[in-house]
């Protein structure tokens, strides 16, 4: 989730590393909060396999600001990732938030919708937090209000992006016939 995030606000703009600390914290943090010692090596990491470099340009202070800027294979790994998530990436719902977020950086309308489909068809699958034997169980089936709002406040949401995910599907086909 990390390095896809790094990957893709690189991709929108070079950025320093304390703003996209900022960006990335924004959008993943209040899941996993994202520390110096976890986003300064992931940069080192992607530095050292040629995906994004930096260099140093005039602060606003003395000091220079090292920015950092995506390279032609950062861009390739990102849409490698992009095109293909892993199934992980599908299926957790804040991997796939981080997915989703940048999934506009691939050209083609097409493969946005295939990635669009494995998350619907996961979706489609009937699940729930609460099984008896093999069948899922619903909110109305417990007398417990707080799995009852779980279970209701799990239901809406997907039924929200089961809604999002067929029209936006739709209209990304309608473009490209």
């Amino acid at each position: 989730m990390l390095e896809l995030a790094i990957l893709g606000y690189l991709r929108d703009r070079p950025l320093h590393g304390y703003d996209l600390r900022r960006r990335v914290a924004a959008l993943m943090g209040h899941v996993r909060p994202v520390a110096d010692g976890t986003l300064y090596p992931a940069i080192k990491r992607m530095a050292a396999a040629g995906w994004l470099i930096r260099k140093d340009e005039p602060g606003a202070a003395a000091a220079p600001r090292r920015t950092l800027y995506l390279t032609p294979e950062g861009r390739a790994e990102l849409e490698r990732r992009l095109r293909h998530p892993g199934e992980l990436d599908i299926s957790d719902e804040n991997r796939w938030f981080t997915l989703l977020a940048f999934l506009r950086h691939l050209d083609e309308p097409k493969e946005q919708v295939a990635v669009l489909r494995r998350r619907l068809a996961f979706l489609e699958e009937p699940t729930s937090f609460f099984y008896d034997g093999d069948r899922p169980m619903g909110a109305e089936e417990f007398a417990d209000p707080f799995r009852q709002g779980l279970l209701t406040i799990a239901h809406a949401t997907s039924q929200a992006e089961l809604a999002w995910l067929r029209h936006t599907i739709e209209s990304l086909e309608s473009v490209t016939g």
